[in-house]
């Protein structure tokens, strides 16, 4: 028998779907919800287990606000904290205060992720946690999925695996081929605190290689995230505690935080190899979402906004194809054309201000020079922020 008609009869044997998705965060999530209520037979795959801390800022600006409700979280019902003020400080703790026009409000990723899944799994999306997706093959027609969980065929696949996955490796995505600098080779690390501090302000403190996001999330917590560069850790023996003391705490703003507040977590949630290169947001006739797609820098905000908008405009393009009102190579145009009207500026800016990251004096003389001057913060805050979508 020739491995042609083994791989037929094989398949008559797989479960098939209309589209399926790699990755259970916000923007699979969302897309996964968007396709089912439309009435399309959706699978989604997540490697953890629900609910999951995830390193993430957890500030959502308002931009976002109606989107997830009509995908079925009732926001108003859960009176989280809104964010309608912003500080930045400098590593030597020079500071500058501006308020947010937009705003935004903060909900962590361990509640609104699990939410999510669970809308999802009530519009009859089949979710697959605790599977890892190890292939993704086309072969002109449709798709071939394995995983720990078996293989199944898919119309489409969509990419929504966040900042690094074995796929981005194995598909040798441009990113994963550049050598270690200045926009690629990151940490992120993150707490929730119980602290005493305005329960309407985001603050980004800045510190050496680095710099600092607190705001409040539900359930009178705040979520304390920082990201910074691996050699800021490896100077400090790999430490994390030691790398907080030793350059952290060197910003006051900082070692206020950290030494008054209770650290919620027995240990930080961590992430490596963090990416700020440009990626493509279509590989292999697959469409990339959020951070699959292209990662901001969190000193350009709404990384979350991102990842929900670009769901929509994924479904957007997907529903006109399977409707056959479009081609393949179209909803992959549209798609790609789309993501870059709505998120290239933003992440242009990002790549360029992440140049200057971690050059203590030129933040300090930065934040000094605009401090006169509220029209350029406000300019510099309207940039990192969308229109509702």
């Amino acid at each position: 028998m020739s491995e042609e008609t083994k791989h037929k009869i094989k398949k008559d044997e797989i479960c098939s779907f209309a589209v399926a998705v790699v990755g259970g965060g916000l923007s699979g999530l969302s897309l996964s919800i968007l396709l089912s209520k439309a009435g399309y037979k959706t699978i989604l795959f997540e490697k953890e287990k629900y609910p999951i801390h995830k390193v993430c800022g957890e500030y959502i600006s308002l931009e976002s606000w109606s989107f997830i409700e009509r995908l079925g979280l009732n926001l108003s019902d859960l009176h989280l904290p809104m964010i309608k003020k912003l500080i930045v400080s400098s590593p030597a703790g020079n500071s500058i205060h501006a308020k947010l026009d937009l705003g935004g409000f903060g909900i962590s990723r361990f509640f609104l992720d699990n939410r999510l899944k669970e809308i999802a799994v009530e519009n009859d999306v089949t979710v697959f946690e605790e599977t890892k997706v190890t292939e993704v093959k086309f072969d002109g027609n449709e798709f071939y999925i394995k995983s720990y969980r078996g293989e199944i065929l898919s119309k489409m696949v969509v990419a929504a695996f966040g900042k690094r996955s074995n796929l981005d490796v194995k598909w040798d995505r441009d990113f994963i081929k550049q050598k270690p600098g200045k926009l690629n080779n990151y940490i992120g690390v993150k707490y929730h605190v119980a602290a005493d501090l305005p329960t309407d302000t985001i603050a980004l403190h800045n510190f050496k290689n680095g710099y600092c996001g607190i705001s409040k999330v539900e359930n009178n917590e705040y979520c304390l995230c920082y990201l910074t560069t691996a050699k800021n850790l490896k100077d400090n023996h790999n430490s994390i505690k030691a790398m907080e003391e030793n350059v952290l705490f060197k910003n006051p703003f900082l070692k206020k935080i950290f030494t008054e507040s209770k650290l919620l977590f027995d240990e930080p949630v961590t992430i490596s190899q963090i990416s700020f290169d440009k990626k493509k947001p279509v590989e292999n006739q697959v469409m990339m979402l959020g951070d699959a797609a292209g990662m901001i820098t969190p000193l350009c905000g709404n990384g979350m906004s991102i990842a929900f908008h670009s769901s929509k405009i994924a479904f957007e393009n997907i529903d006109s194809f399977l409707k056959g009102k479009i081609s393949a190579k179209e909803m992959e145009t549209n798609y790609a054309d789309e993501w870059q009207k709505q998120f290239g500026k933003r992440l242009r800016n990002g790549r360029i201000i992440q140049q200057f990251f971690g050059k203590e004096s030129v933040t300090n003389l930065f934040i000094s020079a605009i401090k006169p001057f509220p029209f350029i913060i406000d300019r510099l805050i309207k940039s990192t922020h969308g229109k509702e979508f």
